[in-house]
């Protein structure tokens, strides 16, 4: 696995993507920013269970959402120890450059708003139903 996800972190980097997915042979990509990408791939009914991912920074929104993609390995570039414990806690394998007390919003002067908005979520389902609503109170 270790090479897969290495792979996967070289792609990231090499891409200047923000995500990455490989699954079965397949690559799944995007330049879009925060938990955009994952949403869309829960969306698109892909079955991405067992993928690798690379991703530029997992909030704890980002590892609940990881979670219901069903990947069993997950690098970033940095990771919040929320996002570390969900990931680690579902068995998903974690991998990181930068592991941080909490993801900082794009202000730079607080958390960021998904990371928030998930503190309290039940599971994973329900962070997905908070993060859905903190996007639709943000735009």
């Amino acid at each position: 696995m270790q090479t897969k996800i290495e792979a996967a972190r070289q792609r990231l980097a090499e891409g200047n993507f923000t995500c990455v997915l490989h699954i079965r042979g397949e690559e799944y990509t995007s330049f879009e920013r925060g938990v955009k990408p994952l949403l869309a791939f829960l969306k698109s009914k892909t079955d991405f269970a067992g993928a690798i991912a690379a991703d530029k920074t997992v909030g704890a929104g980002a590892a609940h959402l990881y979670c219901l993609l069903g990947v069993r390995a997950v690098w970033a570039n940095v990771i919040s120890e929320a996002a570390e414990e969900i990931l680690i806690k579902a068995g998903i394998a974690v991998f990181y450059g930068e592991r941080v007390p909490y993801i900082i919003n794009r202000r730079g002067d607080g958390m960021c708003p998904i990371e928030s908005a998930v503190v309290d979520a039940t599971s994973s389902q329900h962070a997905y139903e908070l993060i859905v609503a903190a996007l639709e109170a943000l735009r």
